[in-house]
């Protein structure tokens, strides 16, 4: 039976802190897949970004230990919602696709009519893509698209993003080991060994009880727009879902979450761009003030910095530089920090240092 309990907008977030294991307890996962795992989708479009929001959620990860992950296919990536990349368990991301892959095909045809991109393209990339994939082999980005075109296919423009994402949704091929500073395409199939098969209900529910477990507290409508279900399909997965999850009250608007989520304790973090601590959720304002949502997101362009988060607000943000072996950051808070949350900050930056296994040069704030 589902329990409703009143909440302030802080402690809402301080929910969302223990839920997303951004603030560790005993129990949170000892190893990248495992974190994945409990996450079920974490937003990568911005690679060495996604490897942080990783590594932050799991004690003593590393950025080579990720990638290990990659190259084992413990985690894989691809385009399962909102046509942006995320990391996904491998088991999961086909009955994910079963769910969504539709609608955001639906979704991106117009853009490809304007790119003259057929139906008998997308069946052709698709022949390549067999051909040049199958036995386990792999190939970058580049190296797809050049077969494509060697194969009459143009990649211009945005046609060739297009082509590949369309591999991806069809359940065709998914994003394999990282070669270089690329990581390569594999054959799904070949690369997936143990799917899991759900039926569509099952799924839905499923879909909905880890979205909140691993999100919540969060209303339907953010569940909706993260997952690119329709409303009416996110509502179908709340009521599978609903006895195994507690409901919150804050200011009159219901927000759903896993069952006896703990609150998370006072801290500082220092989060990537494109965290789900801000993407999953279509309506950010209780992490995020209206006022700096601009200083995140610059020019309103869909690219949101790294980000100052205390105990739940974020406060500011920064940007790391390499050079030399060394990591350099430059934090800009909205406004001045406490001595206490500026000693923290530190110590999330230093951890962010061992996570590159690189030394931290400095900590310079503007």
């Amino acid at each position: 039976m589902t329990r409703t309990f009143t909440a302030s907008r802080r402690q809402l977030t301080a929910l969302r802190l223990s839920a997303q294991g951004i603030v560790r307890s005993a129990d949170s996962p000892g190893d990248p897949a495992a974190t994945v795992r409990r996450m079920l989708c974490v937003q990568a479009q911005d690679f060495a970004g996604a490897k942080w929001s990783v590594g932050l959620r799991t004690p003593g990860a590393t950025d080579a230990s990720i990638e290990a992950g990659l190259a084992a296919g413990e985690i894989v990536r691809s385009w399962p919602m909102r046509g942006t990349l995320h990391f996904v368990p491998p088991e999961d991301l086909g009955w994910i696709l079963s769910l969504t892959a539709d609608r955001i095909i639906r979704g991106t045809a117009g853009r490809e009519r304007e790119l003259e991109l057929t139906d008998g393209e997308f069946a052709r990339a698709g022949d390549v893509a067999r051909e040049q994939l199958s036995g386990r082999r792999e190939l970058t980005r580049d190296g797809l698209l050049e077969a494509f075109v060697a194969a009459g296919i143009p990649t211009t423009g945005q046609r060739g993003m297009h082509l590949l994402q369309r591999l991806c949704l069809d359940r065709l091929t998914v994003f394999g080991p990282v070669r270089g500073k690329q990581q390569t395409f594999v054959l799904l199939d070949e690369w997936v060994r143990s799917p899991r098969a759900l039926e569509r209900d099952e799924a839905l529910g499923e879909f909905a009880l880890r979205y909140f477990s691993a999100h919540g507290p969060a209303t339907v409508r953010d569940f909706a727009w993260w997952s690119s279900l329709t409303l009416t399909d996110a509502r179908a997965g709340v009521a599978v879902a609903r006895e195994l999850l507690d409901e919150l009250d804050v200011d009159g608007t219901a927000y759903l979450l896993g069952r006896d989520t703990p609150a998370a304790p006072s801290a500082t973090v220092a989060l990537p761009g494109f965290d789900e601590y801000l993407l999953g959720y279509q309506d950010r304002s209780a992490a995020l003030a209206t006022q700096h949502a601009k200083l995140v997101v610059p020019g309103g362009n869909g690219l949101f910095l790294s980000t100052i988060v205390v105990d739940g607000e974020v406060v500011g943000t920064w940007r790391r530089t390499l050079a030399r072996g060394c990591v350099t950051v430059d934090a800009r808070p909205f406004a001045g920090l406490s001595a206490r949350a500026r000693s923290r900050f530190a110590n999330a930056v230093a951890d962010y240092a061992r996570f590159l296994g690189m030394p931290l040069h400095s900590l310079r704030y503007e």
